[in-house]
């Protein structure tokens, strides 16, 4: 059998995958192999970071805007107009077949992602992406549970890494917005959105940027606005792409007040004063932002040739929506490691194996490629350990990886960076 290399090579099968998949697993240690999923937004002008071909990033067409994102292990579907069917899920590659994790976890469930996952959600609830894009983007937020709820979608808290292989470049502003400058009153936002057609709202004069680095990163809260540079981010997060933008114009480009009002009950999208309450105001003007948001790499594990590190930690009021890691395995070194719960990995750098399956980061990927990069990772196979093996004499191989909520219950907390 010829190893297909694109997705024109592969066929969708979309039920009675159980024998499959667990013949699968048991080949793997645990690992099932993903195809790269790609996610376009209209409002965004790609950052050309996520190593896809330029001449494919409009692969969705040019009235769809450019591909600005990648999404791992995802099973939740995006929520762009004009979307196609299966925008946003992760495919799983197995010979000459593919069929969505989504599909796979709901036949198989808790074999893949371990049975407190299964049990209180009934699905893969978080997922991650790549975030790249050229400049900023609108000051904007994410609902909490019970406002999502009000539209039968769920909230959003999020994170962000921002791993150095992808930002050899910072591109046009390397600075996020986050909140509002302590003092702000809600007459002044709520004068910014009433002022939405009048030009420049001026949201941004009410708020604060920081400075992004490399290497370092952020936990948001949902109800927090933020409006985030120019870095690619890789973005652990919960499975929702609920967001209302609170800024008017970015770069000169006219931010549609229907993509501030999205998330928001039909009935309230001309009630000013809805729109401002939608906002967290206590964590908004928080004076001690940073040190209750601010994340740098804590050290999880180390040993001879490699160093696997915490780079997203910490709780949103109280729960630990999700949490990653970054593993460094040195030229000619072999580890395994061995984890509390399922987990979605990329490889951004270097070569090697994964409990022997090939690990590789490709330079330059097409739109329809596939490629060696991104595995699923159940949780059996996370708790009996996986095998990392650097084959190359010269390069580290770095992969990320990103779990499922409670599964770290002895990760770091906010602040252990200081430690």
């Amino acid at each position: 059998m010829t190893a297909p290399k694109t997705t024109h090579d592969l066929t969708t099968r979309t039920s009675h995958l159980k024998s499959l998949v667990e013949a699968t697993l048991e080949k793997t240690g645990g690992l099932l192999r993903l195809a790269p999923c790609w996610v376009p937004r209209s409002f965004l002008q790609p950052g050309k970071r996520l190593k896809l071909h330029p001449d494919d990033l409009y692969a969705f067409g040019l009235n769809r805007g450019g591909i600005d994102e990648r999404w791992f292990a995802s099973t939740t579907e995006a929520a762009n107009d004009n979307r196609v069917e299966d925008e946003g899920l992760s495919y799983v590659v197995v010979g000459n077949e593919r069929f969505t994790l989504k599909d796979a976890v709901a036949e198989c469930g808790a074999e893949l992602i371990g049975n407190e996952i299964w049990e209180k959600y009934g699905k893969w609830p978080v997922y991650s992406k790549f975030f790249d894009n050229m400049g900023p983007i609108p000051h904007h937020m994410h609902q909490d549970a019970a406002q999502a709820a009000l539209v039968g979608q769920e909230g959003k808290p999020e994170s962000y890494y921002f791993p150095p292989q992808h930002n050899n470049v910072g591109n046009n502003f390397p600075y996020t917005f986050m909140g509002f400058e302590p003092g702000t009153t809600k007459e002044q936002v709520r004068e910014c959105i009433a002022n939405w057609n009048k030009g420049d709202n001026k949201i941004l004069a009410l708020s604060k940027a920081y400075k992004l680095e490399p290497g370092t990163g952020w936990l948001i809260d949902p109800c927090i606005l933020h409006a985030p540079g120019s870095l690619c981010t890789y973005e652990p997060q919960w499975g929702s792409d609920v967001f209302g933008m609170y800024q008017n114009l970015v770069e000169g480009r006219e931010v549609p007040w229907a993509l501030l009002v999205k998330d928001m009950p039909e009935d309230k999208h001309q009630d000013v004063d809805f729109i401002v309450d939608q906002l967290d105001w206590e964590k908004n003007v928080d004076p001690n932002f940073k040190d209750k948001h601010y994340l740098e790499p804590v050290t999880s594990e180390k040993g001879e040739g490699y160093h696997d590190k915490w780079i997203v930690y910490g709780k949103v009021d109280n729960f630990q929506y999700f949490t990653a890691k970054e593993l460094t395995v040195e030229p000619g070194a072999t580890c395994t490691i061995k984890d509390n719960g399922a987990y979605g990995l990329i490889c951004v750098q270097g070569s090697g194996s994964i409990n022997g399956q090939v690990l590789n980061s490709p330079k330059l990927i097409r739109f329809h490629e596939l490629t060696e990069d991104e595995y699923f990772c159940t949780a059996a196979g996370a708790k009996s350990g996986v095998t990392f093996t650097n084959t190359s004499t010269t390069e580290p191989l770095v992969c990320l990886r990103y779990f499922g909520p409670e599964v770290n219950p002895n990760a770091p907390a906010m602040g252990a960076r200081k430690k």
